[in-house]
């Protein structure tokens, strides 16, 4: 499965009890919109029960519940993108601008990890991080 399907379904189902949840059912919503309109009335009225869930298992402690809950978006989402992978860069817009921002910083980094690649050319030099970096030259 796509990393950043793994990393969208989970980010949409934590989410989804947080303050922020409008703004990432929003941004799943229109996903959908764009590959399958005819089902985005139907996925927001879903994500809203989803939501329901999220809040009942984080109410008893049931992770397990939450996981099962992030498994089944995460198949959707790959659904989805198999259907339209141009899709591929609003899906991690999506993540970044969306989901990623409602969640806590134990909360983002349980959501996975997404593979950078970078190249450089002739004395080029490339720097990547997936947190703080500090560059001392000399």
């Amino acid at each position: 499965m796509d990393p950043i399907v793994l990393a969208a379904g989970t980010a949409l189902v934590t989410a989804m009890a947080t303050d922020a949840w409008q703004s990432a059912r929003d941004g799943a919503v229109a996903l959908w919109r764009k590959v399958r309109p005819e089902q985005a009335d139907a996925v927001e009225a879903e994500l809203v029960e989803v939501r329901e869930l999220v809040l009942e298992a984080r109410r008893d402690g049931d992770t397990e519940t939450e996981q099962a809950l992030a498994g089944s978006w995460q198949v959707r989402l790959q659904q989805l993108l198999r259907a339209d992978p141009s899709l591929a860069g609003e899906l991690r817009r999506v993540l970044e601008e969306d989901l990623t921002p409602a969640l806590s910083r134990d909360e983002s980094t349980r959501i996975g990890s997404i593979v950078m690649k970078a190249t450089a050319s002739g004395h080029g030099r490339t720097y990547q991080a997936g947190g703080d970096q500090h560059i001392t030259e000399g």
